[in-house]
């Protein structure tokens, strides 16, 4: 929108064409977001308050999590509302790949929201079902993977994937393969961010990190130089990518000044389930899927330690192999503080960030 007035008015005064780059409009896209984040956020922590929607605690859960029943919640929605309206602001509104990123992150948030709506409105900590929201997450993941599958059809390098460290080593995965791991990749983000989020700040610095770290490699990616220089497969218009990204960071930190220990307000499924999309949906567009499993170490820990204790459980008649899951809870029974599980989680996630971003170079 802005992106469209400036290209405008550059016709008569050149100092607008400094809006062309991306590079400037990312860093824009960030501090608007957070700025957006910022000022609406009392507001929206007010209204949550007064409508009552606050936060249903699990009885089987630390108890130390018990004084957090009422807080409020669906707080994702300051977050997404954040990112939409800056990426729609900075963003080149004629670029198919930040439309498919906005929807789906925009779809994935209605899920959590639905979600969300049942747990306050029938103080029910399960809330939606997990069929009909796999269900819902299946419909919406297999229409951006078919969608990205038609669009890789035209962009040969899409259909590839790379391998990390290695510069001649891609495989190529054809339409089907294309569309099941983009499947996999956007639910099984999805879901592991919300997993995640299950302590103060625990979800978003970490979400914050990666989704920066992705929009490097999607200015990278959309960049034929740079592309070509550092061996990554060129994929014209992914560089927009960035823009979007830049918006999900300044969100992000907008968003943890109220979500930081101790917390005025709580993400919510309409958050998690929305950014993890986001990420997943990213990283496959920019072919780095596997540097995503990387430098969202925390989330696959998160996600292995549930599915671990699950079939442990399962298969031994009723015996665990953590004491509790998902992992931080694990550790807040073990005697770590909820500030020290925090913050130990966001000093991994900074490294595994670093090592992922290595892979730039490191091929």
């Amino acid at each position: 929108m802005l992106l469209d007035l400036a290209q405008w008015l550059a016709k008569d005064v050149r100092l607008f064409n400094v809006f062309n780059y991306i590079t400037l409009r990312a860093v824009l896209a960030c501090l608007t977001a957070l700025a957006i984040s910022l000022i609406l956020g009392p507001y929206v922590i007010r209204k949550l308050t007064a409508y009552k929607i606050g936060q249903a605690v699990r009885g089987d859960g630390p108890k130390s999590h018990l004084t957090k029943a009422g807080t409020p919640t669906m707080g994702g929605a300051l977050i997404l509302l954040s990112i939409a309206i800056t990426t729609l602001l900075w963003g080149d509104l004629g670029n198919r790949f930040l439309w498919v990123v906005l929807l789906v992150t925009l779809a994935f948030g209605a899920i959590g929201w639905i979600d969300d709506y049942r747990k306050v409105v029938h103080r029910n900590p399960k809330g939606l079902s997990a069929k009909m929201k796999l269900f819902w997450q299946s419909v919406f993941g297999l229409a951006a993977a078919c969608f990205l599958g038609w669009m890789a059809q035209s962009t040969p390098a899409l259909n590839a994937l790379i391998v990390p460290f290695f510069k001649f080593i891609a495989y190529p995965l054809g339409t089907i393969g294309f569309i099941v791991l983009t499947y996999f990749v956007i639910v099984g983000t999805s879901n592991a961010v919300n997993l995640t989020d299950g302590l103060d700040g625990l979800a978003i610095m970490p979400t914050v990190m990666v989704g920066g770290a992705l929009g490097i490699f999607a200015y990278v990616a959309g960049h034929a130089v740079f592309s070509k220089y550092l061996g990554l497969p060129y994929i014209a218009g992914a560089g927009e990518l960035a823009v979007f990204c830049g918006a999900l960071v300044g969100a992000g930190l907008g968003f943890l000044w109220f979500n930081a220990y101790p917390a005025e307000v709580f993400m919510g499924d309409v958050g998690a389930l929305a950014l993890g999309a986001a990420l997943g949906t990213i990283a496959v567009i920019v072919r780095q899927e596997i540097v995503l499993f990387i430098m969202g170490g925390v989330f696959v820990a998160e996600t292995l330690s549930v599915m671990i204790q699950v079939i442990y459980f399962k298969a031994t008649g009723g015996k665990r192999i953590f004491r509790m899951a998902p992992l931080h809870h694990h550790y807040e029974l073990e005697g770590w503080k909820e500030s020290q599980v925090v913050v130990r989680f966001w000093i991994i996630t900074m490294m595994l960030v670093l090592f992922g971003l290595s892979t730039l170079k490191l091929r």
